[in-house]
């Protein structure tokens, strides 16, 4: 398959940029895009992606995938299919980089027990927690809190899923981060983000349809033959890998298999994204926005073959007594910790209690916070450490 090396005029160019919040010169030596890139990089919501839950909790082996390195494959991927359609890879990596800042320690394990503990007072959704991250949470700049990404970064963290409200739609139905960024600096809720967000969204899709399988064999989860027997298109996979590799041994079997299954669906993406390209024929990126449907996506035919395969982890993987139980002690983790907080918030360390108000509200999604922010590891050391009276302080 070419490989375009000039950008497509749907393309965001980054000399086009919306700007960012907060004016600041621009680098000498570096594209908005690129800044944002590295921004995210540095931030340390993103280094603590190292030590929060994929499907494995991240202390159960070395080999599983953590939201850091999900979040390297998603970037890996997305920069590959921006190349292959003409768009602006460093925004596509910037976006894919981005995605997963707000998640919780233990996964949607732990997003869905912090959203049960904040229904009182708006909830809990990583999404909004990633626009809190880059927006508010992070203090690494003397001039601004957040990081200040550009408006197309931003775009891309806020609409990743397409449009965030109807057109007419009132958009106070949404939760206050969205409405609070929307009121500085409006992001179009009503349309698509650009087609980089766009692919840094099905993206995401690829990589964890297939690393969850590799890890889940790893794990003991389910067996090949399993997989092979419930999802067509893995045990066609399955079948040619062994036809031109007759006496390949277990391992590396899985690594061509997963190697060749994230193929078919960079394949299947950028064909038809091309057929969607080729219908609409969009000139600029705001109408690449405007258009009724996303500009990049799977085939029916793939959409209906990944349904396949997350109806079998779903039944196999998610839903396994293993995961059960690592979901039951995170829920339990994740909700004594914000109940003790909250009752006794000077529990908090130091500089999370200077933050402290007496305001219900504010003082929920402080805690709401400090707990978003943990690792694995640390949410399990600071529940040892507040609940287990055999445990040093």
């Amino acid at each position: 398959m070419p490989v375009l090396s000039c950008l497509a005029p749907f393309a965001a160019d980054s000399a086009q940029s919306r700007g960012r919040r907060w004016p600041e010169a621009e680098s000498q030596t570096r594209s908005p895009f690129e800044r944002d890139r590295d921004r995210i990089i540095h931030s340390t919501a993103f280094r603590r992606l190292k030590g929060k839950t994929q499907v494995f909790v991240a202390h159960e082996g070395d080999h599983f995938r953590t939201r850091l390195t999900h979040s390297l494959e998603v970037a890996q991927i997305a920069r590959s299919v921006s190349r292959r359609l003409g768009l602006n890879e460093d925004l596509a990596e910037a976006c894919a980089l981005a995605h997963d800042l707000g998640h919780p320690p233990f996964g949607h394990t732990g997003e869905h027990a912090l959203d049960d503990c904040m229904k009182p007072w708006g909830g809990f959704d990583h999404n909004a927690q990633t626009l809190r991250a880059v927006t508010r949470l992070e203090r690494r700049y003397p001039t601004f809190d957040g990081l200040n990404l550009t408006w197309e970064t931003l775009e891309g963290t806020v609409k990743h899923n397409g449009p965030m409200l109807a057109k007419g739609a009132a958009i106070e139905s949404l939760a206050p981060v969205w409405q609070d960024l929307n009121a500085e600096f409006d992001m179009g809720l009503t349309t698509f983000a650009s087609a980089e967000a766009q692919v840094a969204a099905v993206a995401d899709d690829i990589a964890y349809n297939n690393h969850d399988i590799d890890d889940a064999l790893t794990g003991g989860i389910f067996s090949d033959a399993e997989l092979c027997d419930s999802v067509p298109l893995v045990r066609e996979v399955y079948d040619a890998a062994a036809k031109d590799y007759p006496n390949l041994d277990l391992g590396r079997m899985r690594g061509e298999v997963i190697r060749r299954l994230i193929g078919i669906w960079v394949n299947d993406l950028v064909v038809e994204s091309q057929r969607r390209i080729a219908l609409y024929q969009p000139q600029s990126v705001d109408e690449v926005r405007a258009l009724p449907q996303a500009l990049v996506g799977f085939s029916d035919e793939m959409i209906a073959k990944a349904a396949t395969l997350r109806e079998f982890l779903y039944a196999k993987m998610y839903r396994h007594w293993r995961m059960n139980r690592s979901r039951s002690q995170a829920r339990r983790i994740v909700r004594e910790l914000f109940d003790v907080f909250l009752a006794e918030p000077d529990t908090l360390p130091p500089v999370w209690l200077h933050l402290h108000s007496k305001d219900s509200t504010k003082a929920a999604r402080l805690v709401c916070d400090y707990i978003a922010g943990m690792t694995d590891d640390f949410a399990i050391d600071e529940h040892r450490r507040l609940f287990n009276l055999d445990r040093t302080l």
